[in-house]
């Protein structure tokens, strides 16, 4: 029972979509029509894409890049601007959940071993926020991109025209961020500089390039599916395992669920209804309840309006710790570290977000 209430609280999205699904298919009897719901292209996306960044991370590229930008840093304003722009850039490329889990714990380190832990919360906060909006601006920077950016065939220079001036102002909200905190003189002894697998780099680097190639729909993705594949049988057969399964879980869920409500005339009336020229509220206020990629995946089977639902889902993911489930990675992170003070976390997490949504959300509205 301790189990099955542990992974509960730890895969409530899971348990919800794999419920919704199922109820579902009591309206719509399973067929052949089951097969065309799912948008295979963007699950083997995800999943090469999670198991060649897990490559990358164990190849020691991340440590190595914070070590040496951070060794730079001499007043706690640059060390914890270094550390949010860490979580901003690298997220899109890598996703903000890995930027997250990557980054999170060395900040914790590094103002451990400073004698700042009271600028922790700040700077963790201001981390999270960065890794959910820097990941706004490419296909790959997180789930809900990667999936509309395939579900809606949006060409790369349309997606970037969409996201890129919410990506800039975005940056420029964040660094005034980063100024409330002090230049006080920081002395930190990092230790030696972490070593590169450089075998295992070249390796991942060259799937991420595939990867990357899938993405701009130059190489076809069960071409880049059977190579991730046959390379890491021949080399890294333990990374095969290294992606988050029960995300592809919860999307395949969503998927049937969404699906399945297409097919209920009155429903997708409904829901098309409610959702015309109000795409953009709808998806984020929805995504302040399920999170923001459940989101997307719900609502796109239900209109045409791909550039308002993109910004709504993304923007979506500030607000409630549950709009994008990466702010749980880092807070669960948070509270993990020494005289962690979860009341006050959240406080600053809350208002910080609340403030950056609604100046988000205004310049959206005013710029449609």
């Amino acid at each position: 029972m301790a189990r099955i209430r542990s992974f509960v609280k730890r895969e409530p999205v899971l348990l919800l979509s794999a419920l919704a699904a199922l109820v579902s298919c009591f309206f719509v009897a399973p067929d052949a029509g089951y097969l065309a719901y799912i948008d295979w292209r963007t699950l083997a996306l995800l999943y090469c894409l999670m198991t060649v960044v897990a490559g990358l991370r164990q190849a020691g590229l991340f440590a190595y890049l914070a070590h040496i930008l951070c060794l730079r840093a001499g007043t706690l304003r640059a060390m914890g601007t270094l550390l949010v722009a860490l979580c901003f850039v690298s997220s899109m490329l890598i996703t903000n959940d890995v930027a997250l889990l990557t980054f999170v714990p060395f900040a914790v380190v590094v103002l451990g071993m400073a004698g700042q832990s009271r600028a922790l919360i700040h700077v963790v906060v201001l981390q999270t926020i960065a890794a959910n909006l820097g990941s706004i601006l490419t296909p790959v920077g997180n789930p809900q991109n990667l999936y509309l950016y395939s579900y809606y065939d949006f060409p790369m220079a349309d997606f970037l025209g969409v996201t890129f001036p919410v990506w800039a102002l975005s940056l420029v909200l964040i660094l005034l961020g980063c100024l409330i905190l002090p230049r006080t003189p920081l002395t930190v002894f990092l230790g030696e500089t972490p070593l590169l697998n450089r075998r295992r780099l070249r390796i991942y680097g060259a799937l991420f390039l595939i990867c990357m190639l899938t993405v701009l729909r130059v190489l076809p993705w069960p071409a880049m599916l059977g190579t991730v594949i046959a390379v890491l049988l021949i080399f890294d057969r333990k990374m095969l395992l290294k992606a988050d399964f029960l995300l592809l879980l919860t999307f395949a869920s969503f998927f049937v669920f969404s699906g399945n409500l297409a097919r209920v005339p009155a429903v997708d009336n409904l829901l098309r209804r409610l959702l015309g020229g109000r795409e953009y509220l709808a998806a984020l206020l929805t995504s302040q309840v399920i999170s923001n990629v459940p989101a997307a995946l719900l609502l796109s089977g239900f209109t045409a309006e791909s550039r308002a639902l993109l910004l709504g889902v993304n923007v979506g993911g500030l607000g409630t710790p549950i709009a994008s489930l990466a702010s749980l990675i880092s807070m669960k992170l948070y509270s993990h570290s020494e005289h962690a003070d979860a009341g006050r976390y959240l406080a600053e997490f809350t208002l910080v977000n609340l403030l950056l949504l609604a100046l988000l959300s205004a310049f959206v509205l005013l710029t449609a």
